[in-house]
C-alpha cells in the first residue's frame, strides 16, 4: 500500500456538472497491473514516461497515449503501465462528455482515444508540462480546471436536464423501474434509450445493473449489509450477485471482502469518504 497512492479532489462548482472527481495516482513499482471497475468516461494525463494499455471487457487490448480519453465502460477493465507510474485524471459526467466531445458515447464504449488529436497537441503538451511541474495536488487541480473551462466552452449542449433525471433514477432505487424514468423524462421509451446511449454509452437497463453491482461491492467492503440483504436489492440469487459483481468490478464478492486489489480498495475507501459532498453515484460506488 505504501508504494501506491490515490488522492481525489472535488471539482469547482462551475465544473461539477461536467467532472465527477479529479485524481492523482502514483505507483512506485516497475510494472503496475490491476483491475479498474466499470466507470464514467475518463480523461487522463500520464505524467511519467513509459507505455500503458487497457484490456477492455470485450477482450480488446488498446494502447494509451500520453493524453487519452477512455469512453464509458460496460464492465471491469485491466490496466497495465510501465512504472514508476504517475497519472493525473478526471472522470467525465455524461454532461461533460456532451460538452467536451459532443459525439455518441456508445460509439466509444470500451474504447480509448488519443486526446491530442481532438484538442490539439500544443495545448495538451503545455497542460501536461504544467501538471508535471506542479508542486502539489491543489496546484494540479487548478491547472486542470483552467484547461477544462477552456475546452468545454459553450456548455452542455442541452444534456444536463436529462442527465439529472437519469442520475436521480439510478440513485433512487437498487433496481429502478424503466417506466418511472420514461414518466420522469416525458419521453418515449425508445427516446430514453437512445439518449442514454448517446450520453452514457449504454441503455438504461445496463446502467441500472452497473450501479447496482458497484453499490453492492461497496457494501461488501464496508460489511454494512449481509449477502441476503444484497440479494434483496434486485439480484435473483447468490449466483446472480456473484456474476454481476464480477462483471462490473472484476472481482467476486469473496475476493472483494477477503483480498481486494490495492486499486479497488483505495478507490472504494477514498470515494466513500466523499459521501454527502458529491453525488451518490460517485461516493456510493
Amino acid at each position: 500500500m505504501a508504494d501506491i497512492q490515490l488522492d481525489y479532489a472535488v471539482p469547482a462548482t462551475d465544473l461539477s456538472e461536467y467532472i465527477t472527481l479529479f485524481y492523482h495516482f502514483r505507483a512506485d513499482v516497475p510494472m503496475f497491473e490491476d483491475t479498474e471497475r466499470a466507470d464514467h468516461a475518463q480523461f487522463r494525463f500520464r505524467l511519467s514516461p513509459g507505455n500503458s494499455d487497457y484490456r477492455f471487457p470485450d477482450g480488446s487490448l488498446q494502447p494509451a497515449g500520453e493524453n487519452h480519453i477512455i469512453g464509458p465502460t460496460s464492465g471491469a477493465m485491466r490496466v497495465r503501465c510501465e512504472g514508476p507510474v504517475e497519472v493525473f485524471g478526471m472522470g467525465l459526467t455524461p454532461s461533460g462528455w456532451a460538452a467536451l466531445l459532443g459525439i455518441d458515447a456508445s460509439s466509444m464504449l470500451n474504447r480509448v482515444i488519443d486526446a491530442s488529436g481532438m484538442f490539439g497537441l500544443p495545448r495538451l503538451r503545455a497542460a501536461t508540462a504544467a501538471l508535471r511541474e506542479a508542486e502539489d495536488n491543489p496546484a494540479r487541480v487548478a491547472i486542470a480546471e483552467e484547461l477544462m473551462r477552456d475546452l468545454i466552452g459553450g456548455g452542455d449542449r442541452g444534456a444536463t436536464a436529462f442527465v439529472h433525471k437519469v442520475d436521480a433514477w439510478l440513485a433512487g432505487s437498487p433496481s429502478p423501474d424503466m417506466e418511472r424514468l420514461v414518466a420522469e423524462t416525458h419521453l418515449s421509451r425508445r427516446q430514453v434509450e437512445r439518449k442514454c446511449k448517446t450520453l452514457y454509452g449504454a441503455p438504461p437497463k445496463l446502467l441500472a445493473r452497473k450501479y447496482r453491482a458497484l453499490r453492492a461491492a461497496v457494501a461488501l467492503v464496508s460489511e454494512s449489509e449481509s449477502v441476503d440483504d444484497l440479494i434483496a436489492r434486485g439480484f435473483y440469487d447468490q449466483s446472480h450477485l456473484i456474476r454481476e459483481v464480477k462483471q462490473f468490478t472484476g472481482h467476486t464478492p469473496r475476493q472483494i471482502k477477503a483480498e481486494p486489489s490495492l486499486l479497488s480498495q483505495l478507490t472504494i475507501e477514498r470515494r466513500t469518504a466523499l459521501g454527502g459532498i458529491v453525488h451518490p453515484l460517485i461516493s456510493d460506488t
